[in-house]
């Protein structure tokens, strides 16, 4: 009887370990999966949420069709070449070569970049189109460098944010669709102004303290 009662315990026990190894084994595939799972959201959403913990960032926000139809209105007698800084998914640029121009866009983000060369290749504009990852110069910086690289024939048009100095030459559109339109020759003109005037004040400085 006692044996009888061995067996069958160990009969118990032999079907508790199995149950134990049954349900350890599911455990470790549940938590591969989900573990997985976390890894792969964790590398497709990082591109996205970086730039918004960055102190100062553009968050990506897609254009409207009236912002594209906005741009493409003032650039509307142009032709030649166009740079889309910030250029997300890449619909302006697309809609910019589906015009005639030779369009660019460069993004922080690699996940847009990578679906913006996607999207120009099935739209058919892949060869009059370029696609590159590069972060952001600050807004006053950014000024800058177009100032000092810029030939003073070309116009830059701001979406969502106005340059913080610059006059625009005239805007197009109302609300989250406003686009501001600025003129390479007058921006490049302050600069030379400004630093014309900031030369003389150094002479000054100089004359005064010879003095």
């Amino acid at each position: 009887m006692s044996q009888e009662t061995f067996f069958l315990d160990s009969g118990q026990n032999k079907g508790a370990a199995t149950e134990r190894k049954s349900r350890s084994r599911l455990g470790l595939v549940v938590t591969g999966v989900v573990g997985g799972s976390l890894v792969a959201l964790y590398a497709v959403t990082v591109p996205f949420v970086a730039p918004a913990l960055r102190k100062i960032c553009l968050p990506f926000v897609p254009a409207t069709t009236a912002q594209v139809e906005n741009v493409l209105g003032v650039l509307r007698p142009r032709s030649g070449t166009l740079v889309d800084i910030g250029s997300g998914d890449g619909r302006i640029v697309i809609a910019a070569a589906k015009r005639g121009f030779l369009a660019s866009g460069f993004e922080l983000n690699p996940w847009l970049v990578g679906y913006s060369r996607y999207k120009a290749w099935r739209e058919g504009v892949h060869r009059s189109t370029s696609f590159h990852i590069s972060d952001l110069w600050k807004m006053d910086q950014l000024e800058l460098k177009l100032a000092n690289e810029l030939p003073s024939t070309a116009k830059v048009v701001a979406c969502r944010f106005p340059f913080p100095t610059w006059v625009p030459e005239h805007t197009a559109g109302e609300g989250i669709d406003t686009v501001w339109v600025y003129d390479a020759n007058t921006f490049k003109s302050h600069l030379q102004h400004g630093a014309a005037t900031e030369t003389t004040a150094e002479q000054k400085d100089n004359q005064d303290s010879h003095t």
